[in-house]
Order: C-alpha cells, then sequence, then structure tokens
C-alpha cells in the first residue's frame, strides 16, 4: 500500500475489543497483572503503552527502522541518543545545526561526558579531519536549521561505515515523506515529532527510529531508564496528525516555493535559503534524496535592525513566533529565537547572522502569504527609505492583484 493508504488506517488495529475505528487512548499510568511475570504486554506506561506503541509502529514502517521509540520531546530524543554514548567518545556534528543540539552538545562535553567537533558536512575534508581515534559517530542535520544547507547523506554514511561510525540524522525539517536517512545508510534518526509528524502546534514530542533491532533495544532500555517516554495522550495526538501527513506537506511545500520565489525576486531581500531553488547550491543534491523540499524558507534582509523589528512585528498571517511544521504560518529571527543559545562564534561560523529570519510557510492561500510578506517587506523598507534617501515602490501590490502576482510566480 501506499504511504497516504498506510497512514489513513494507521492505528485502526489497535482496539481489539470493541473495534474503534479511532485509535483509543490507554490513558493509565499501570496495568493489571495476570500473574507472577504475566501480563498481556504491558505493566507500566514509562515501559510501554498500547497508544504508543500504535505510533511507533507507524514510524518504524515510515523511516524504514527495525523500531521506533517515541519520547517527549524532540530534545528528549536527542538527549536519549546521546545519553547511550560513554565518557570520552566523541561526535562529529553539523555545524550549523539546532541552537538546542549545540546547547546540549557543548554542556556534555563541559561536563567531561563526550567530545564534540562541529564541522561543515558537505565537505569532505573536513569530515576526514574531525576524526579522531575516540570518534564514535557523526550527527547530521539536513536540510540544516535555520540555513537549509543538504549534506550528502549516502557520501557520509559510506565514509561513516568504512570508520566504523555511527550515522545519527535530524530528519525534523523533512519528515519520512519526504526524506527517508536509512534508505542512505543512516543507523539512526531522530523526530521532533511537535513539528510537521504531529502539524498541528498542540504538542511536544520526539521520535527515535533505528536501523537494527539491537539499536532499537538500546534506545527503548535508555528512554525507559531516564524517563523519556511520551505520555499516551500526546502519543495519540500525533498519531491523529500523521494520518493527514501526506496531504499537509505538499501544501507546505507548494507554498514555501512560491513564497521563496517570490521573496527572491524582492529588492528588500538580499538572500533567499530554499532547497527548492534553483539557485540554492544544494538544489540537485537535495532533489536526488529527498521526495519534496520541504516548508520552511529564510531569507537575508537589507536593512537596518529597525527595518528588521518593523518587518517580524509586521506581519498579519505569518505569527512571531519559534517552531515549525504547524498547519498555520510563523515568523522568527534565529539570532535571538530558536538559536539564541548557540555561542555566537558558532553563530557566526555557521552563517546565521542577524539579518537572518526564518519562515514556517503553513498551509494558508498562497495568495494570503504573500501579499503578507509584500506589505510586512513594504513597511521595513519605508522605514529605511528616509536613511536611503530614495523612493521605493512596493514588489507586489496590497490588494486583490496579489492573487496575479502569486500566479505570475510560477511562470
Amino acid at each position: 500500500m501506499t504511504i497516504e493508504t498506510r497512514l489513513t488506517l494507521a492505528g485502526q488495529r489497535t482496539d481489539g475489543t470493541f473495534n474503534s475505528v479511532a485509535p483509543p487512548i490507554y490513558q493509565t499510568a499501570t496495568f493489571r497483572f495476570e500473574g507472577i511475570n504475566r501480563t498481556k504486554g504491558y505493566d507500566y506506561t514509562r515501559s510501554g503503552n498500547p497508544t504508543r506503541s500504535a505510533l511507533e509502529e507507524v514510524l518504524a514502517d515510515l523511516e524504514g527502522g527495525a523500531g521506533a521509540v517515541v519520547v517527549s520531546s524532540g530534545m528528549a530524543a536527542i538527549s536519549t541518543v546521546l545519553a547511550t554514548f560513554n565518557a570520552g567518545d566523541h561526535i562529529i556534528c553539523s555545524h550549523d545545526c539546532y541552537g538546542g543540539t549545540e546547547r546540549l552538545l557543548c554542556t556534555l562535553r563541559s561536563q567531561g561526558k563526550i567530545e564534540v567537533t562541529f564541522s561543515d558536512l558537505r565537505d569532505p575534508l573536513a569530515l576526514v579531519d574531525a576524526v579522531q581515534p575516540n570518534t564514535r559517530a557523526v550527527w547530521v542535520e539536513t536540510p540544516s536549521n535555520p540555513l537549509l544547507r543538504i549534506v550528502d547523506l549516502e557520501a557520509v554514511a559510506g565514509f561513516a561505515g568504512s570508520h566504523g561510525l555511527l550515522l545519527i540524522v535530524d530528519n525534523t525539517f523533512l519528515s519520512p515523506l519526504f526524506q527517508q536517512p536509512i534508505a542512505f545508510g543512516a543507523d539512526v534518526v531522530v523526530h521532533s515529532t511537535t513539528k510537521y509528524i504531529n502539524g498541528h502546534s498542540d504538542v511536544v514530542g520526539g521520535a527515535i527510529i533505528s536501523r537494527t533491532e539491537e539499536l532499537h533495544r538500546l534506545h527503548a532500555a535508555t528512554a525507559n531508564t531516564h524517563g523519556t517516554t511520551a505520555a499516551p495522550f500526546d502519543s495519540w495526538l500525533v498519531l491523529r496528525g500523521l494520518r493527514t501527513l501526506p496531504l499537509r506537506i505538499r501544501q507546505h511545500e507548494a507554498n514555501a516555493l512560491a513564497v521563496a520565489r517570490f521573496l527572491e525576486s524582492h529588492p528588500a531581500v538580499e538572500r533567499v535559503f530554499y532547497p527548492g531553488l534553483e539557485s540554492h547550491e544544494g538544489h540537485r543534491l537535495a532533489a536526488r534524496q529527498q521526495h519534496g523540499f520541504g516548508g520552511v524558507v529564510s531569507f537575508q534582509l537589507r536593512g537596518s535592525e529597525d527595518a528588521l523589528n518593523t518587518l517580524l512585528l509586521a506581519t498579519e498571517v505569518f505569527t512571531l513566533a519559534e517552531s515549525l511544521g504547524g498547519v498555520e504560518s510563523l515568523i522568527e529571527h534565529p539570532a535571538t529565537m530558536s538559536h539564541a543559545s548557540m555561542r555566537p562564534e558558532q553563530r557566526a561560523a555557521a552563517g546565521i547572522n542577524d539579518r537572518i529570519i526564518r519562515l514556517s510557510v503553513g498551509i494558508e492561500s498562497e495568495c494570503d502569504l504573500i501579499a503578507d510578506l509584500a506589505q510586512a517587506l513594504d513597511a521595513a523598507v519605508l522605514h529605511d527609505a528616509p536613511l536611503q534617501g530614495a523612493a521605493y515602490a512596493p514588489a507586489v501590490p496590497n490588494d486583490s492583484d496579489a492573487s496575479v502576482a502569486a500566479e505570475a510566480l510560477h511562470v
């Protein structure tokens, strides 16, 4: 069956008592024993729960893994995987990773628990230079957050395999529908299920999918030991969200491409970061290893800090907020929001400057999204106009003609 059909049927066979079509929520902390060492498969929800198991089965199937562990947040997924390494182990990580990932790795390094090197994993020589005798894993984000750089998974997997290293991939930005890293040789895939997998901004969650049964048992035992497993109701919400993922993710992508093309043509925008654009340096690689380009678009604004603040506060459809992957569109400033915890020198090394803006493009009308960005950019540029001593003509009118302009972007 296709992914769309499999997801529509997800969880339907969970209820063997009443044959409920919607999977039930087993909102219980504990389960009754039938005797010494005799249960119906579950004893305590931290260790296992039927609702969570239903979600884990679906995610393992989508990613092509041997098993999945659903945990309480995206950071719980990352911390659970990192907890499986020994003191002194060395990890190579994408230099432009999520701010929370960088913060956790640096915290563990300062505590003497692991060693870490941040490298531009698009460069094979950088990867070679980063390897040490105690290196145990390569941690990849592709596309990266927020600059959407693309790493060649097959090449990095080949390198990791030849050196006996685990390859761990954060697949949050694309979901299993647009990328399956295990198919390229990844050993572990992590997700913040808060994002596209759930898709409705109403739950926080994470997941770990392992290529082998051995790794799956290790991650499941670690999550149980550390108490990072997800609650039943949260698991049910994510499972519910998954059933509409194929419809949502395509609309995210279509809107994101239209927004990226509009931004690329706007004089107030210095640079646009979106792998779906032919101008993106990773476009061909993304087209080869991904099934879609995703719904996140970042761009660098021209002008002053005040112009940037004006833009961030002027949008009406885009909400100024952190996170991404929900049905609603969000706008954020990575340097002071999602990547505020990243060390300033690391942000600079990763190219995340103070004029970068990240958009999570939702499933609203394409015309409304473009019109909203147009009027906000107009406001930002007009704020700087007296300083520039020049008049400014809006790139897209703020009336019904916006639909015509949006349609023209696809020509």
